[in-house]
């Protein structure tokens, strides 16, 4: 049996937004296993378990760049959040995103290799990358990006934590606000029919524990699996949310695209640090830390 400690409590709790008792439970259940655990509460408290749990940790920024029918968004990332109102770590985000879209790099490699210059540092994207370290005391990297092109494309970016960029024909407005919708809606497809197998199942999986759990005979509780998964796919399917916008609290994407003439071809969103197990160190100690670092760059 695995010795259910505080610390393991206080990070299923922090990743759950669940009870603390209720989060012992869930781990003394699945002997202290974090991934069972959580899913153990996405069973019994519904979806306010999951939905915590996407919460993100680590640090950086999202930069945009569009010039015409050519785009690129960036993920640029930072050790502490401090860092990520640098000015300096913001310019080499904005120029990794416009170098992006006028060179059209490969991957990250080729990305850092590109000209570029900045606070006496260069002549390369990496050099500066590798300066900037230097000169702040804080290591940063270029996660990943995406380039555009061929077609329309509105932004929106939510402070500097979430990215959006639509490709779309027809109306400007309703594009960008259709990026803005994405930013707080956080679908994951464009249709139901475009949400991927893998995700249904999983969504599938907790559905079918809640049904067992409700003691209902087997025909109903194969109903309310198929009715839970339906309903899931509505909520994460873009064109049958409600848009945020409605002036009625009830006319879907889809709805206001056609009122509008206007068609999404497809969406790309980024929230800083998705799926970035941070790192948790002792506060005093990061202080500390960044002290020292100041006092030697002085």
């Amino acid at each position: 049996m695995a010795v259910i400690t505080a610390k393991l409590v206080a990070e299923l709790r922090a990743k759950t937004d669940a009870p603390m008792m209720e989060c012992k439970k869930a781990l003394t259940e699945a002997d202290g296993d974090l991934v069972k655990a959580e899913e153990l509460l996405r069973v019994k408290l519904g979806t306010k378990a999951g939905k915590a749990a996407s919460r993100i940790t680590a640090e950086g920024v999202v930069a945009a760049f569009i010039n015409g029918d050519v785009g690129a968004m960036i993920e640029v990332n930072s050790e502490t959040d401090f860092v990520s109102k640098n000015d300096s770590f913001l310019a080499l985000a904005d120029a990794a995103a416009r170098l992006v879209a006028e060179h059209n790099p490969a991957d990250v490699a080729a990305l850092s290799a590109l000209p570029y210059e900045q606070d006496t540092y260069g002549p390369t994207l990496e050099d500066v990358r590798a300066g900037l370290i230097g000169k702040i005391g804080e290591n940063m990297s270029f996660r990943r990006f995406k380039r555009f092109s061929g077609t329309k494309l509105a932004s929106y970016l939510h402070g500097s934590r979430i990215g959006v960029i639509v490709e779309y024909e027809g109306d400007a407005t309703a594009a960008k606000d259709v990026a803005m919708h994405v930013a707080a809606m956080k679908p994951v497809a464009l249709t139901s029919a475009d949400v991927s197998a893998d995700l249904i199942e999983k969504e599938r999986v907790v559905a079918t524990a809640k049904a067992a759990e409700s003691g209902k005979p087997a025909d109903i509780a194969a109903k309310m699996v198929e009715g839970s998964v339906q309903k899931f796919l509505k909520e994460v399917s873009l064109f049958n949310q409600v848009f945020v916008k409605a002036a009625d609290g009830k006319q879907t994407v889809e709805q206001m695209l056609k009122a509008t003439n206007t068609t999404i071809k497809g969406f790309t969103l980024y929230v800083v640090g998705e799926g970035i197990e941070k790192k948790v160190d002792d506060f005093a100690a990061e202080v500390a830390a960044q002290v020292a670092a100041a006092k030697a760059g002085a």
